[in-house]
Parts: structure tokens; sequence; C-alpha cells
């Protein structure tokens, strides 16, 4: 089976787009959208070199909802801060000493980093062990660290490592 569908899920993922963006259920749609949900994998196989490895999954439901949390206060806080006088904001660049030695853990802790207002990755170090956050507003940068790794790269590391 692994052969004919070496990624089920993006195979099933591509179907479903396709489906979706013709928005019909015709026979030929899904006969073409199946053909390339199977062909596609095929060849983007060799461009996946590294899979991620799932340690604790359910910690993903967890690290999601701790996430959506943390976009809802911060899109306030980022509203405050705007609305309020400019004084008040502190931005700076903070460098975040990382724990995380996957590859996949660093890209999902930068993401989630950048999702979340307020704050954005700009640089991840050459040794892979400091990632650059730019932060809206700064008022304790080892607070900021500290929050980071305790709310995002904890649960990571336990997700990836």
């Amino acid at each position: 089976m692994r052969r004919w569908l070496p990624a089920p899920l993006l195979s099933a993922t591509l179907l479903a787009v396709w489906l979706l963006l013709n928005n019909t259920l015709d026979p030929a749609h899904v006969v073409l959208g199946a053909l390339l949900a199977v062909v596609v994998p095929w060849f983007t196989e060799p461009l996946r070199p590294e899979r991620p490895r799932l340690r604790r999954p359910l910690v993903i439901v967890r690290l999601g909802l701790v996430v959506l949390w943390d976009i809802v206060l911060s899109n306030i806080e980022v509203a405050r801060r705007i609305l309020g006088p400019e004084a008040a904001i502190r931005p700076a660049f903070v460098w975040v000493p990382l724990d995380l030695a996957d590859p996949h853990a660093i890209v999902s802790l930068a993401g989630i980093i950048t999702m979340t207002p307020g704050t954005l990755s700009a640089e991840l170090s050459a040794d892979r062990r400091h990632l650059l956050v730019h932060a809206f507003n700064v008022d304790d940068e080892a607070g900021l660290v500290a929050q980071i790794k305790a709310r995002y790269e904890a649960p990571l590391k336990e997700i990836f490592e």
C-alpha cells in the first residue's frame, strides 16, 4: 500500500482540495482528482527526505488551544497598544536560546511565534541554537523568553523529541 500511496494524508488532502476548488462531484473530476492524488506524491516523495516523528500527538491538541488563546489575547493587547499612547510601545529584538534540535520542531516554533500578533520570527542562528524574535512590545526580555520556552517550546519538545 505504501508503494501506491507514499503519503496517504497528502493524497487525501489533494483529492479533497481538488474537489472543493472545482465545486463538483462530477465523476470526471473525481477520477482526475484521484489520479492527481496518487501521482503527485510519487514525484514529490524524493523532496521529503526527513519525516517528522510525533512522540506525543495528544500534546498537539493542548498546544493548539494554548496558541489559539494566545492569538486572541495578543490581538487585544496589540489593539490596546496601537490605540494608546505611542510612548507605551517598546519594540525589541530578542534572541531566544533553543533547546529544540528537531528541524520540524524549530520550524513549528518559528511559525507559532509569527502567527501570534505582536511577535515575529526574524532569524535562526547558523548553529540552530538561537531564534531571533521581534516583539511589538517588550517590558521584560527574560520574561518574553521564559514565556516562549514554557508555552511553546516545552510542548514542541514533548511532541517532536
